[in-house]
């Protein structure tokens, strides 16, 4: 083997045999959270999640200049550490004139979201929009999109409706889209299939295809309240989602060592400045796992704002460091590597002599 290839060689093999320990983070507690100044209005705003690599917020909200009852707008900002610019507003297609809210932008310049509007495919009967609950969104499903230009942006396509795909003529709430070693997995919450108790968390496997069959009920997730808004942390070893199973809609939280086990028993968040009085929803987590974004109304009068709490990774039981969160470039450049680890490795052992 050549002599400067073999350094590259262990160095692989030593990094890949600690793939199953990196991604177990340990996280300090959640700090108080602070209101988005930089996007709350007067108007209401909620369902925020920031784009993977951490420089783009996406939010619903109602407040003037949208296209609709309530639309998609987004944010950027330099740094993460750096304050939010002026919030743009989606054209048209993804926004319309109804309901348009739970954006989740996923890699490859891609947004799932949820949306009332009527269309061809959309899987609620008749040509008119369900009538939202008081101080709710319409029933809607769920679509994706794709930027090809500046705020330029592809038809939506619905997911496909029950039983062929996730959608139902009930609410699907907050997509969430997560790869791991058993495949891409989308997690969403409905109240529409069959085995609905209320809204509940639900779980779908892209076929080799793409395309999303129905979800199943994630039995250790969901319960007889109501449980919606999952969001799952970028490494598939976290989740977050809002329930009224302890009697207000409260964010809750669940963990599992692998992606191959169960989820934990879902715990609410121990901080009472994060779970309040008031209605806390559609939580998500940064890529990195160290922000947690939510949208709160503190009463039925409150239109509701969106907020931030901060966590730090921390060294694991024993002393010994955990992995540093990696940022989205490298994570982009690991699952590069890791498609090519096992031949590569091979090939390593082949020239060992």
């Amino acid at each position: 083997m050549h002599l400067a290839l073999r350094p590259v060689c262990a160095a692989i093999a030593v990094f890949t045999a600690g793939l199953g320990s990196a991604c177990a983070q340990n996280f300090g507690p959640w700090s108080d959270p602070v209101a988005v100044t930089d996007i709350n209005t007067a108007a209401a705003e909620g369902c925020p999640i920031e784009t993977p690599n951490g420089l783009g917020l996406y939010f619903a909200s109602s407040r003037t200049g949208g296209l609709g009852k309530q639309d998609i707008w987004r944010a950027f900002r330099a740094t993460t550490q750096s304050a939010w610019g002026t919030a743009e507003n989606l054209a048209a297609p993804v926004n319309s004139p109804e309901f348009d809210y739970c954006p989740t932008p996923i890699s490859g310049n891609r947004l799932l979201f949820v949306s009332s509007q009527q269309t061809g495919d959309d899987c609620y009967p008749g040509n008119t929009p369900p009538t939202p609950a008081p101080g709710a969104p319409a029933d809607g499903d769920i679509f994706l999109s794709t930027e090809t230009g500046s705020n330029t942006w592809s038809t939506p396509t619905n997911l496909g409706c029950y039983p062929n795909g996730p959608n139902t003529a009930g609410a699907e709430y907050s997509p969430s889209l997560v790869t791991t070693a058993q495949g891409t997995f989308l997690f969403f919450s409905s109240n529409g299939y069959p085995d609905s108790q209320g809204q509940d968390i639900y779980m779908s496997q892209q076929a080799g295809n793409g395309t999303f069959g129905a979800g199943v009920r994630v039995a250790e997730l969901s319960s007889a309240a109501d449980d919606r808004m999952p969001n799952v942390r970028s490494d598939g070893l976290e989740i977050v989602f809002s329930s009224n199973r302890g009697g207000n809609m409260d964010i809750y939280s669940a963990t599992r060592p692998n992606t191959s086990s169960p989820w934990s028993a879902p715990k609410p968040i121990p901080n009472a400045n994060i779970n309040t009085s008031g209605s806390e929803t559609r939580s998500s987590l940064s890529a990195d796992g160290t922000r947690l974004y939510f949208g709160r109304k503190v009463d039925s009068t409150d239109p509701g704002d969106v907020f931030v709490a901060t966590r730090a990774v921390v060294q694991a039981a024993g002393g010994v460091a955990s992995t540093p969160a990696l940022g989205w470039p490298l994570l982009a450049l690991l699952a590069a590597l890791l498609g090519t680890s096992a031949w590569f490795g091979r090939w390593c052992a082949a020239r060992k002599s």
